[in-house]
């Protein structure tokens, strides 16, 4: 990768499960991203706050704890009125195939159920950028 994909991963709220977490970011940056790891228990705010100051490419939440829906939509109008339209949000833990469709109708640009394989989600992430790079 020529330019390198700027990637923050992040796990809001009160969610204590980040094993996968960090096991996605350590295969992202395998394969050659540039990877930033905020650890536990992070507001939307400091989020923003962060993928603002390290001007990345793409966010990417955990969320084991089934809030995933109200955590995206708040999210995703939170980049809009910080003026953040072009960093791609994604979203990854324990998400029921059935709330998929309405995570891309609110703007998720992809979905990584648990058990999606590190070769799926490199491939999808790198998707997102295709005709950019």
């Amino acid at each position: 990768m020529e330019n390198k994909i700027r990637v923050l991963i992040a796990k809001p709220g009160l969610d204590g499960h980040d094993k996968g977490a960090k096991i996605v970011a350590l295969a992202l940056r395998d394969a050659g991203f540039e990877v930033i790891y905020t650890g536990l228990h992070q507001t939307l705010e400091q989020i923003i706050a962060i993928a603002t100051q390290e001007a990345v490419d793409v966010i990417g939440l955990s969320i084991m704890s089934g809030a995933h829906l109200p955590i995206c939509r708040k999210l995703l109008a939170m980049m809009i009125k910080k003026g953040l339209p072009d960093i791609r949000l994604v979203v990854g833990g324990v998400i029921p195939f059935q709330d998929i469709p309405a995570l891309k109708q609110m703007g998720v640009a992809a979905v990584f159920p648990g058990g999606t394989s590190f070769e799926d989600i490199n491939s999808g992430m790198k998707a997102l950028f295709e005709k950019e790079r």
